[in-house]
């Protein structure tokens, strides 16, 4: 169970970084570890939040920072919950208030206006869905070689089966 915590809170925490709910989640934090060890500590928590915030922030694959993150605020989290076992009610209430409301995946949206007998070629988490609308039948596809190929004294595919 305090794995779970301690594995949720820290997701919680490098989540945010560099998000809209970044503030909210820092103050969180900050007084998380501030009520259980003063306001040096509370201090030091926030230089660090900012320090990988900004790492974050600044990074081209800020996913792959997360991740490197991840495993610190882990241990911070820990050692917290091992110090003041009751600190796992406000970590608990700190990850529901920081984790975006009725969020537990990722979901994505897109849309796709295809018009005039066009084509829509889409990719979305991982699967390809190709579309194709028209009011016409698709050309009949024979296995003879293309005209020109023909004509090249059936150079090609079609020579090379010969």
């Amino acid at each position: 169970m305090l794995d779970e915590l301690v594995m949720a809170g820290g997701t919680a925490v490098v989540g945010a970084m560099a998000t809209d709910s970044w503030m909210l989640a820092r103050t969180r934090v900050a007084e998380l570890f501030r009520r259980r060890d003063g306001e040096e500590r509370q201090q030091a928590i926030e230089g660090q939040l900012d320090s990988n915030a900004h790492l974050v922030a600044e990074a081209e694959d800020s996913d792959q920072v997360r991740q490197t993150l991840l495993p610190l605020w882990q241990l911070e989290l820990r050692s917290l919950l091992q110090r003041d076992p009751a600190a796992a009610e406000e970590l608990r209430a700190l990850i529901e208030e920081v984790r975006p409301a009725g969020k537990s995946e990722p979901k994505w949206v897109q849309d796709v206006v295809v018009r005039d007998n066009a084509k829509a070629f889409l990719v979305q988490g991982g699967n390809i869905v190709n579309h194709h609308h028209s009011t016409e039948s698709a050309p009949v596809r024979t296995a003879e070689p293309p005209q020109r190929e023909r004509e090249a004294g059936g150079e090609g595919t079609a020579g090379a089966a010969r």
